[in-house]
């Protein structure tokens, strides 16, 4: 296995024994005084990490102010939460994170070039590598109960269950992501391999488990659905869509890295393959505002005008 090709892979392979600045861990942060570079070695071929600076610019122009959106209106309905809002609140802070330290990335890029402006980024890739995924799966697991298991759902809707998986959430993300920051494990990229294909495993699950749910629970010669179940599956779906959209492209790319050059893949597929990752942190505010039957905080005007388009899009499409 080859380290990390340039400083702006998140992942861990040797190339050779030498240490180069972009293989630098935080133990030998003090022993450089080579300048840092995060193109280095791929002066020639820096279109795939521009790819991802612009989806970190996505996230920073739009990203960004939808998950502050998510948080104002969760805050807002506080007094009549959804069991799953608490996950979708940690979600958008870790997005909105995410997304404050892009900034900062493009700064070191070009101005800074200090190794431990990358660290701090490094951190944040760390935490965005594991929260979106796992919060995810949160939501999913909610709506997975609330569909299959009423009975059990009901007697687990206290707030303080899942306050305590957020916290464990928490806790693996910012572990996973301190370890990443330090560096130096073998075979650490595999982790965040691993992760991925198990949850997408779970979505599947839970997609057909809610769809069988559906099913049955309609009457004979009846086309309807339960509305709670029909708009648990519609959540469902949608985070579905999230993974396979996001998630999957870095890793059905990434177990590839043998039929690649070093050069190819440190500097076109692993910036292009976390580029989608990253601008997951839109997609999923987004996804979740466009679900809201009333959006708050908005001028009527911009309402009205954003139902008249609802409106016409429906009528086309009965046409």
């Amino acid at each position: 296995m080859w380290e990390r090709y340039n400083i702006y892979s998140r992942t861990n392979y040797t190339l050779d024994p030498t240490p180069s600045p972009y293989n630098i861990t935080l133990e030998q942060v003090n022993a450089t005084q080579k300048p840092f570079s995060a193109f280095e070695g791929c002066e020639l071929m820096v279109e795939g990490i521009i790819f991802d600076m612009v989806a970190q610019s996505f996230n920073l122009a739009i990203g960004l102010p939808a998950n502050i959106l998510v948080i104002a209106i969760l805050i807002r309905n506080r007094h009549e939460p959804s069991t799953s809002d608490i996950f979708l609140g940690c979600l958008a802070l870790m997005d909105a994170y995410f997304g404050l330290m892009a900034p900062i990335g493009f700064i070191n890029l070009y101005h800074w070039r200090s190794m431990k402006g990358w660290m701090a980024l490094k951190f944040s890739y760390g935490v965005k590598d594991t929260s979106g995924p796992l919060f995810l799966s949160c939501i999913c697991l909610d709506r997975f109960v609330a569909v299959l298991f009423p009975i059990a759902f009901s007697q687990l809707k206290a707030i303080k269950y899942r306050i305590s998986l957020s916290v464990f959430v928490l806790c693996l993300t910012f572990a996973y992501a301190s370890a990443k920051t330090i560096g130096g494990l073998p075979n650490f990229e595999k982790v965040f391999t691993g992760e991925i294909l198990a949850i997408f495993a779970w979505m599947i699950v839970c997609n057909l488990s809610i769809l069988w749910a559906l099913k049955r629970s309609r009457g004979a010669g009846k086309d309807e659905m339960h509305p709670m179940k029909k708009k648990a599956f519609k959540v469902v779906r949608s985070l579905l869509a999230i993974i396979v959209c996001n998630y999957l492209p870095p890793v059905a790319l990434f177990p590839f890295q043998d039929h690649y050059s070093p050069l190819v893949f440190g500097c076109y597929v692993q910036p292009v393959g976390y580029a989608f990752l990253n601008v997951s942190s839109t997609i999923q505010p987004l996804v979740y505002l466009s679900r809201l039957e009333k959006m708050p905080f908005l001028p009527q005007s911009i309402l009205k005008m954003l139902c008249c388009k609802k409106k016409k899009a429906l009528t086309s499409l009965e046409d």
